[in-house]
């Protein structure tokens, strides 16, 4: 996400703090910000496949992912 984009996005919260945004604004601040959380959720999931756990024995395992 660009510097611009996170920049409009503090810029529809401030207006939407201090006078209140348009459908055309609210609709934008969410699309703004899924895409926001998507890029943040891939940056994070792109971090933990590239973590590995090291043992007392100096052995290295990757993370796996938590079964439900």
């Amino acid at each position: 996400m660009t510097e611009e984009r996170i920049a409009r996005i503090n810029e529809l919260a401030k207006k939407s703090r201090e006078v209140g945004l348009t459908d055309a604004e609210k609709a934008e601040q969410a699309a703004l910000r899924a895409e926001y959380i998507r890029g943040y959720t891939q940056n994070l999931r792109a971090q933990l496949d590239n973590t590995y756990i090291v043992d007392e024995q100096g052995n290295k395992q990757k993370l796996k992912k938590k079964k439900n």
